[in-house]
């Protein structure tokens, strides 16, 4: 019990602040009962990333990934987008139904009947 307090101590020493905190706080829940993140994971810091994936393995739905995207019309500025894994597993989902959607329509137009 007294380590599990010093272990919060250090990782509000860390953060520096509420947030973090509290985020350190319930990363020591197991992860069957880990809740999602209060909030969009790409406004949270990597250190609170860090410290919400502390015990989660990396193919569980609530685990959050990052990844750098180009932005369109720059050769060197890239977008950070965070994600847990659920959302991304739902947002590849989505963009395949939207372009299977799009070839399907594509196919029914009267202008590409022969």
């Amino acid at each position: 019990m007294q380590t599990m307090a010093i272990s919060f101590a250090v990782a509000a020493m860390i953060c520096g602040a509420p947030v973090c905190a509290q985020t350190a706080t319930s990363a020591a829940t197991p992860a069957a009962e880990k809740l999602p993140p209060d909030r969009p994971p790409s406004t949270m810091t990597s250190r609170e990333i860090a410290a919400y994936n502390e015990g989660l393995t990396r193919n569980h739905p609530y685990f959050i990934t990052c990844r750098r995207i180009l932005e369109t019309g720059s050769l060197v500025k890239k977008a950070r987008i965070c994600r847990t894994n659920a959302q991304w597993r739902e947002s590849f989902a989505r963009g395949n139904d939207n372009a299977r959607d799009t070839v399907d329509a594509m196919n029914r137009a009267p202008i590409n009947s022969n």
